[in-house]
C-alpha cells in the first residue's frame, strides 16, 4: 500500500482518528488513516451534546464532515483493518488488510465496542436508532429527563450508572441481565436511598412496544421510555499489547500527558485510552497526539519544507 515510510500511521477514523489527521495532514505530513469500519460514533442518532451543534447532528454526518476535511488536506483515508503490528528500525511495519506499511510513527484510535445485551441485531439497530436503547448518559441523560427509565446491569458498574441518571428522573430501574443482583451492601444502600427499583434478571426477552422499550423477566415485562445497557465494553488495545506497550488490565492504553504510550513512536487517542467516552474528549486527546508526533517527528530529523 505504501512504498515509502510514512510519517504515520493511524489505526481509526473516528473523531479521535479524524482530527488527528486533520492536524497531521496540515503540517504537511504524509499520513495514511486506515478503518475497519465499526467506529460507535456512526451509530448515533442524534446527539446535542457537541458543541457548536444546537439543533443537534448524526454520529455519521459528523464523522463524514470531518472526514471530508481530512481529505481536504491531504490525508488519506482507506477501509481495511491493521492485522498485525510491529517495532522495526526507524518505525513500524503494519501488516493491513493482506498488505504492508511501514510508518515512521503509528497513532492509535481503535476505540472501543459496547457490550450488547443478548437481543437480536435487527431488534438493537432499530432501538438505538428509535432512542430507546442508549449506550451514554452523560450525552443524552438531559433527553431522559423525567421519563421512565431502565438500566440493565448489576454490580458496582451498574448500581453507578443507575445512580447517575437518578439525577435526571426519579423513575430508575436496575436490572440484572443474567440472574441476581451481585451488589454489596454499600452499593444497595446507595441504590435504596435514591429510591432506584432493583429486579433480579435473567432478562428473558427484549421488544419495542409502541414507543416504548421492554424487557422481561420471570417476574414479567417492564416498560420503559428507553433502556441504557451497563454492561461494559471490549476496549481494542490489543495492537499496543503486542508491540510491547504498558496497557491496563482493562485493555485501555496507558500514555503519558502528550498521548505517547511507553513505546517509541507510538501514541493513543480517544477511547482506547482510559478517560471519558466523549466525542469532544477524543478529538481533544487526538490533537494533542497530533502535535507530539509532529515534534517528536521534527526532533529526530526536522521538518523543513
Amino acid at each position: 500500500m505504501a512504498r515509502d515510510p510514512l510519517d504515520c500511521l493511524v489505526i481509526g477514523a473516528g473523531p479521535a482518528g479524524l482530527t488527528a489527521a486533520i492536524y497531521l495532514a496540515r503540517f504537511h505530513l504524509d499520513i495514511l488513516v486506515v478503518d475497519r469500519g465499526q467506529g460507535r460514533a456512526r451509530s448515533i442518532p442524534k446527539t446535542h451534546n457537541h458543541a457548536g451543534f444546537p439543533e443537534g447532528i448524526t454520529g455519521a454526518a459528523l464523522v463524514d464532515r470531518m472526514l471530508v476535511q481530512a481529505r481536504e488536506f491531504g490525508a488519506v483515508v482507506r477501509d481495511g483493518e491493521v492485522t498485525a503490528l510491529r517495532v522495526v528500525e526507524g518505525g513500524f511495519d503494519a501488516t493491513v488488510s493482506g498488505g504492508a506499511v511501514a510508518a515512521r510513527s503509528v497513532l492509535l484510535a481503535t476505540g472501543v465496542t459496547n457490550n450488547r445485551p443478548d437481543m437480536p441485531t435487527a431488534l438493537h439497530d432499530v432501538a438505538v436508532a428509535r432512542n430507546l436503547l442508549r449506550y451514554c448518559p452523560v450525552c443524552d441523560g438531559y433527553e431522559v429527563s423525567d421519563q421512565r427509565i431502565g438500566v440493565i446491569g448489576s454490580g458496582n458498574h451498574g448500581a453507578r450508572e443507575a445512580l447517575f441518571l437518578r439525577s435526571f428522573t426519579r423513575d430508575v430501574t436496575l436490572i440484572a441481565p443474567d440472574g441476581a443482583h451481585r451488589l454489596d451492601a454499600s452499593d444497595r444502600a446507595a441504590l435504596a436511598r435514591a429510591g432506584i427499583v432493583l429486579i433480579d434478571g435473567p432478562v428473558i426477552d427484549y421488544a419495542i412496544d409502541g414507543d416504548r422499550m421492554s424487557a422481561a423477566t420471570a417476574g414479567g415485562a417492564r416498560c420503559f421510555d428507553a433502556i441504557y445497557p451497563a454492561l461494559g465494553s471490549t476496549i481494542h488495545g490489543d495492537l499496543a499489547r503486542a508491540v510491547g506497550a504498558d496497557v491496563a488490565e482493562s485493555n485501555c492504553i496507558k500514555v503519558d500527558a502528550h498521548q505517547r504510550t511507553s513505546v517509541p513512536g507510538l501514541y493513543a487517542a480517544g477511547d482506547v485510552v482510559l478517560g471519558l467516552d466523549q466525542i469532544s474528549h477524543a478529538m481533544g486527546e487526538a490533537g494533542v497526539a497530533a502535535t507530539a508526533i509532529r515534534n517528536d517527528l521534527n526532533a529526530r530529523k526536522p521538518l523543513y519544507r
